[in-house]
């Protein structure tokens, strides 16, 4: 994997930059939409490349390890093969989905033991063998094994937890170097800063995550239901540590004003569940705010869900129409709101990308954050 930064904002630690992979080239900053079980919800690989524009996108090791199954992958020739996805992949390493799981998991220095959701049955997550397990995922750019911890915590727990990670960290990174590479595109492994919202312990750990010079590096544990403030913070912290050139990868991020304020902090690459998991709910996110499309006032509203949005879907269909396929419980308005919420964040990244070259993004960006949180 190759990265060159491009522009840096001259009032800001934004800049705009490229990761070459061996699926294809990155433009950055950068959202992935999530393909948790190879599958964006509701949204047809054809759509993502064609109307979404989506550059990357990421799949997560607990669930693909869990159903279809690593022997299935494998058969398949990889994640890539297996769904028809030409373009990059990145996939976390479970680490977040064995934290979710608390009431069925137990730590040790070991590893993570679990129970799987789908049928009771246990397995254990080592650093080594979820190497392995994203070897056979076949993904461009996969994750170290990590412990996520919750918020709020003890600073006790928090330390203890840090150390873990590292040392599982070393672990990973020990066996990613021992192994070869099953297809024949190479793969890249990023470390991940923990450290909960203890700025010691933050420092600590992105010290340790930059000595091990990897190809990029992210930073998790954020977004768990600290307050915005709280994570800025912990990533202007992090972002002064991190090496310049390297990419920076702010793990399950965020709302559209979350991901301006990470661009101007200086992260390079998000992800989130949000675009399409509030979409199926009627959420949807435009330039002028937040649209709750099941809401009566749309029933009569004929006017398109975005005319700003070159959508197909925001140049297709009504906001009356929208409402209606809600109300009807019908898939389709689901799958439509779910497209026009990835082309919105799509659409974000790109413009931000445009306006960090062109010298405007912090005035565009501080008008930006107020207008997408207004209620319409």
């Amino acid at each position: 994997m190759k990265f060159a930064v491009n522009k840096k904002d001259s009032n800001s630690k934004a800049r705009t930059g490229l990761i070459e992979t061996d699926h294809g080239k990155i433009q950055t900053p950068i959202f992935m939409p999530v393909g948790t079980v190879g599958s964006v919800k509701g949204v047809h690989q054809r759509d993502l490349v064609e109307d979404i524009h989506a550059q990357i996108i990421l799949g997560n090791t607990y669930h693909l390890y869990l159903r279809p199954g690593l022997d299935i992958l494998k058969q398949a020739g990889g994640l890539h093969r297996f769904i028809n996805w030409e373009r990059p992949i990145l996939t976390d390493s479970g680490g977040y989905q064995v934290f979710s799981l608390a009431a069925n998991r137990k730590l040790t220095e070991e590893g993570a033991k679990f129970r799987s959701h789908i049928d009771g049955s246990y397995h254990l997550f080592t650093p080594e063998n979820v190497v392995d397990t994203q070897r056979i995922i076949g993904a461009d750019i996969i994750m170290a094994f990590d412990e996520c911890t919750p918020y709020p915590c003890e600073y006790k727990y928090a330390e203890k937890s840090m150390h873990l990670t590292h040392t599982w960290l070393h672990r990973g990174i020990r066996h990613f170097n021992e192994t070869e590479l099953i297809y024949e595109h190479k793969q890249s492994f990023f470390p991940i800063v923990q450290g909960s919202v203890f700025k010691d312990l933050r420092i600590k750990s992105a010290e340790t995550v930059a000595e091990y010079n990897m190809e990029g590096n992210a930073i998790g544990g954020l977004s768990v239901g600290e307050p915005a403030e709280m994570m800025y913070e912990m990533i202007e912290l992090v972002n002064n540590i991190l090496p310049q050139d390297k990419p920076r990868y702010l793990m399950g991020v965020g709302t559209p004003a979350n991901i301006l304020e990470g661009i101007a902090l200086g992260i390079d690459m998000f992800d989130c569940v949000m675009p399409t998991r509030n979409g199926r709910n009627g959420m949807l996110f435009t330039r002028n705010g937040i649209l709750n499309i099941k809401n009566q006032k749309w029933a009569t509203d004929f006017s398109l869900i975005d005319a700003e949005s070159d959508s197909f879907v925001d140049k297709l269909y009504s906001k009356a129409y929208l409402r209606h396929l809600f109300a009807a419980n019908e898939f389709l308005g689901m799958q439509i709101a779910s497209i026009h919420n990835l082309h919105f964040y799509l659409w974000l990244v790109n413009e931000a990308r445009n306006k960090i070259n062109e010298g405007t993004f912090i005035e565009w960006k501080n008008e930006m954050v107020k207008q997408f949180m207004t209620r319409l």
